[in-house]
């Protein structure tokens, strides 16, 4: 398992741009070229006729309004008008179009991005905060469906004004453009220069960002314990901190970014200026090459030319961004999913209960084994409880039996067939997993009893519920099974919502059951009510245990006392009782402090 980011360590980010990114982005444009080709075509349409109102007016001034000829005079305005129409027109059907194209594009990575979040191992989440990844979802992708909805547009429109731009002046007066030039060009590399600076500062606005938010998850995640642990003033003073991060980089970014303004009207004055002085001294010369209304229509091109390439400096900043953000997306697109099924894998059929741990050797992190050379042989149908210190591996065994992590070194099987080798589906069909805290989703009672198996009808849905009396406190909403749960069942008592779980996983029926703590957060009565259930459940199946509670545990066919990487003491509790050992002790301990 890789080291785990924390909501107070910045994510690393590039800051380069990275073509190669935008390069995948075209598998995803492809589907839709017909529409991109048909916005390119309108787009040329439009910026064309942006270019022709200069024209019309540097017409009016130097002829129309000398020679007083109202009708051409309206003929010429009428001539604007529709242009301008033209204009709007084309550019919002291109900007719808696009838009349409943007968000098809952003909807299929959304669906990629939360797809392969449902394949992903877990070692995926163990290496970084679920706030982190929550903003890669969604943060970042809105991110891209804005650049993709609007910036791939303006940057391909201002290209296409800029060369536009600049065949219409030279056509009309290569003097006068080279002025423009003069102009715009230090203009552009102030802008450049600027952006430039700016670039690393959004950079690491990002990275703050994100750890905000990774530690506002955090916090809503575990709001109950800080209030009765009276963290909240503490926890007030570390998001001041993590907040305060964020908004002194963006003060520097704003104080920076507001030399823009200064810089582009600085040499906008100057370039315009420079044209009304080229055209005096034309006149003063004696020479016909400049006159007013060619100014006037180089003021407008100068407009038409500079805004764009302003704008073009800012979307490169835009690009650096995106291609960070297009990194962080792909990268979890990208993971490798290694908990998956090999090509052929074997659906478990008519399954036993037969359970191998041969030779097995597993870490989390390299060099750190949390078992070595593990050695267990499950027969058909008997129960084998799990206990030890914390962190000594008793989880990390039933996981392992799930995949939902695999084994470094060694196998384990299910009726002899290599669990890597078992297709997903089929495996976690045969074996049901009850956590010790249950999760239950936004949704109906009986929805949520039909999680795991949604073919089941509402009888054994109900059947199920009624086999542990989970119906007795079922029947006490108002709804009753058709009662509406809160988010991760808000509302329902630890026991209750232990309840459902257990109903759940009897509906599942598996052949091989697996309780993880699963008794802990339940009341002595509600205890009493799931003893009698797992009676019914376990019989004829394979389970195991993992309980502090030894009270459920002491009828298990055999008790394994897990420490030092391996089972340290085996047998039944009379049989552990007797050797006064490890077990021994741990029962002693739990009733002193009973």
């Amino acid at each position: 398992m890789a080291q785990r980011n924390t909501y107070f360590q910045d994510e690393t980010v590039k800051t380069k741009i990275d073509f190669r990114q935008f390069r995948r982005t075209l598998r995803y444009i492809l589907p839709y070229k017909k529409i991109f080709m048909l916005v390119c075509a309108l787009m040329i349409v439009s910026s064309a006729a942006s270019m022709v109102p200069p024209l019309l007016l540097r017409r009016i001034i130097n002829a129309t309004v000398n020679n007083k000829n109202m009708r051409e005079l309206l003929f010429v305005i009428s001539g604007i008008v529709v242009l301008t129409a033209v204009q709007i027109g084309f550019t919002y059907f291109q900007q719808t179009l696009m838009g349409k194209l943007g968000h098809n594009v952003i909807a299929e990575i959304r669906r990629d991005i939360f797809y392969r979040l449902q394949q992903l191992p877990f070692d995926y989440f163990d290496s970084r905060p679920d706030g982190k990844i929550v903003v890669r979802v969604t943060e970042y992708v809105s991110e891209l469906a804005n650049f993709f909805s609007n910036f791939v547009l303006q940057f391909l429109v201002y290209i296409v004004m800029i060369v536009t731009a600049t065949v219409f002046m030279l056509s009309i007066s290569p003097q006068l453009t080279l002025v423009v030039f003069c102009s715009v060009v230090p203009m552009m590399a102030g802008v450049m220069l600027l952006r430039s600076r700016l670039k690393p500062l959004f950079t690491q606005l990002r990275t703050k960002n994100s750890n905000r938010s990774a530690f506002i998850v955090e916090s809503l995640m575990g709001e109950k314990i800080i209030k009765n642990c009276n963290r909240v003033e503490v926890n007030t003073d570390i998001y001041a901190g993590i907040h305060g991060k964020c908004v002194r980089q963006w003060r520097r970014i704003f104080c920076l970014n507001e030399l823009n303004t200064p810089i582009v009207e600085i040499c906008w004055n100057a370039g315009t200026i420079a044209l009304f002085g080229t055209a005096f001294a034309s006149i003063l010369a004696g020479s016909n090459a400049v006159d007013a209304g060619t100014v006037v229509a180089f003021t407008g091109y100068m407009g038409l030319f500079s805004g764009p390439l302003t704008q073009i400096a800012v979307l490169i900043q835009q690009l650096s961004q995106v291609t960070s953000d297009l990194e962080q997306v792909f990268d979890t697109i990208d993971y490798p999913v290694t908990i998956a099924d090999k090509p052929g894998a074997v659906t478990l059929k008519n399954v036993k209960g037969q359970v191998d741990f041969n030779d097995v050797t597993f870490s989390y992190e390299s060099g750190v084994n949390i078992l070595e050379h593990f050695d267990l042989h499950v027969k058909p149908g008997e129960t084998i409880a799990l206990v030890g210190p914390t962190g000594a591996g008793k989880t990390t065994i039933i996981s392992m039996l799930t995949r939902f992590y695999d084994v470094q070194q060694g196998s384990v099987c299910i009726d002899g067939t290599d669990v890597r080798d078992a297709a997903l589906g089929s495996l976690r069909r045969e074996v049901g997993v009850l956590m010790q805290d249950p999760f239950m989703f936004k949704g109906t009672i009986m929805e949520n009893i039909r999680y795991g198996r949604p073919g089941a009808t509402d009888e054994e849905c109900i059947a199920a519920a009624e086999k542990i009396h989970a119906d007795l406190c079922i029947t006490k909403f108002s709804g009753g099974y058709n009662h509406m749960l809160d988010e991760r069942g808000a509302g329902l008592s630890a026991g209750e919502k232990q309840l459902l779980s257990f109903t759940r996983i009897i509906l599942k029926n598996p052949s091989v059951i697996i309780l993880d703590e699963a008794t802990s957060s339940i009341d002595t009565e509600t205890e009493q009510l799931i003893r009698q259930a797992l009676e019914i459940l376990i019989k004829g199946k394979t389970a195991f245990i993992v309980a502090h509670r030894l009270s459920t545990i002491r009828s298990a066919d055999r008790i394994l006392y897990i420490a030092d990487k391996t089972i340290a003491e085996q047998g039944t509790h009379e049989e552990l009782m007797a050797k006064h050992g490890l077990y021994y002790e741990l029962n002693v301990q739990t009733a002193e402090k009973a």
